[in-house]
């Protein structure tokens, strides 16, 4: 368990907090590029490290991530008028372009707008996501390319989820391979039929299902890499093989979670507030799997239960804490474990039930907690050294973000878990050279 102040280190993120400096010194996900398709159209609300914003397009096209409030008497630029190369107040008149300079004060008689210019922070739109740094701007570093900025438009993919709860307790979950042993079970997985894959090499999506659901007791071990860590969850088969499951976790807040034979598809968890998340999910590379490895989705399956999220925009949340996810009791005695009809929510459900800001002082680990303590102390390590002035770790320059990876394989004998994934790997190699070729 983490002591009170580690906890509240870990988890508060405004404005002079060492958690919240620390997220300031990398480019972070902002908003959707879809949020503010239009020029000229309408501006986003952004909850960011506890700061209020308003994102737009102005009739250039040109996005300005700015602070809410006019500086004149504080009404909100949400409500402004985008037209012109500028965000212009209802109230008054006063009008800002996207670096927060006011170029207009059409109800002034002597106007004095050149001296008044709001806070407002660079941006840079890759991948469908517009990325910000809130940092000092003597240590703004280069944007860190994860693949997004060669992606082709006709690949872009990403959607933001709401989560009520502090960022830490939703990327718990992401580390987390043991809760797919029980969170996400559902009884039909006993039907999946032996389709001869559960043996060295990549079984398929289907009998991956089976391996979670036979072995809820998964062996986790933990690389220490240049960018973070990977992990693997290894368990046990029907057959007596070792599967492992390895989800890469790049600092400060970034997953990919396992797939076959290997994924690149990152998740971005950014706290709005102390209390209030904001998740990411976004391609960042074509799919390179030209042997069609694993087959179909495991959620393509007939009996699979549960909605799936939808892979674009910002999510409709219709399971929340105030209808109790729309917990179904029936269906958690004959058919899921949960009862909560939809993936997602089943995660949603366990990270903020445990409170807006969950306590760490009182919880229990154990050896399936291995990765997120490593996440944990990490982040600490870092925050803490921020404050005492030394430079954050695994920023742009440190090594090619885009060879970042998860995998997942049944092991043969002697096969080392920490070579999938990686470019030392024969399939990735085969594939990304077939991609390319």
């Amino acid at each position: 368990m983490l002591s009170a102040e580690d906890n509240e280190i870990l988890t508060r993120v405004g404005p002079g907090t060492q958690m919240g400096n620390l997220l300031r010194r990398y480019w972070i996900p902002a908003c959707l590029s879809a949020e503010i398709a239009e020029p000229d159209g309408p501006p986003a609300r952004v909850r960011l490290l506890g700061e209020d914003l308003v994102a737009f397009r102005d009739t250039d096209g040109r996005v300005g991530l700015i602070e809410e409030q006019c500086p004149h008497r504080g009404a909100s630029l949400f409500y402004g008028r985008n037209e012109e190369c500028g965000l212009r107040c209802t109230y008054h008149g006063w009008k800002f372009d996207v670096t927060g300079q006011c170029v207009d004060q059409r109800s002034e008689l002597h106007p004095f707008s050149q001296r008044i210019r709001i806070t407002s922070y660079p941006v840079r739109e890759s991948g469908g996501i517009v990325w910000t740094y809130m940092g000092p701007t003597d240590s703004m570093s280069p944007f860190r390319d994860f693949g997004t900025e060669s992606l082709p438009a006709s690949l872009v993919s990403a959607n933001k989820e709401i989560i009520y709860c502090n960022w830490v307790q939703s990327m718990d979950g992401d580390l987390d391979t043991a809760h797919i042993s029980n969170l996400h079970q559902f009884d039909a997985i006993d039907d999946v039929p032996d389709d001869g894959t559960d043996k060295p090499g990549y079984p398929s999506g289907y009998m991956s299902m089976k391996f979670w659901r036979h072995d809820p007791r998964a062996e986790i071990e933990v690389d220490d890499t240049w960018h973070g860590f990977r992990y693997a969850g290894i368990r046990t088969t029907p057959n007596g093989h070792r599967h492992a499951r390895i989800t890469a976790w790049i600092f400060p807040a970034i997953s990919i979670i396992s797939q076959i034979p290997f994924s690149t598809r990152q998740i971005f968890v950014v706290p709005a507030d102390d209390v209030t998340t904001h998740r990411y999910n976004y391609s960042v590379q074509p799919v390179a799997n030209p042997r069609g490895l694993g087959g179909p989705p495991f959620f393509t399956y007939e009996k699979y239960p549960f909605e799936m999220m939808s892979p674009g925009g910002v999510v409709d949340r219709k399971y929340t804490r105030e209808n109790d996810y729309q917990i179904d009791r029936i269906a958690q005695k004959g058919i899921s474990y949960s009862g909560i009809a939809d993936f997602r929510s089943q995660d949603a459900m366990a990270t903020e039930t445990a409170g807006p800001v969950y306590d760490r002082t009182r919880e229990h680990l154990g050896s399936t907690d291995i990765a997120l303590i490593r996440m944990h102390r990490l982040l600490l390590r870092a925050a803490k050294g921020l404050a005492r002035g030394e430079e954050p770790p695994v920023l742009a320059g440190a090594g090619d973000f885009r060879a970042i990876r998860g995998a997942e394989k049944i092991l043969a004998d002697g096969e080392d878990w920490r070579v999938l994934g990686t470019d030392e790997d024969p399939i990735v190699r085969e594939a990304l050279s077939l991609r390319e070729g």
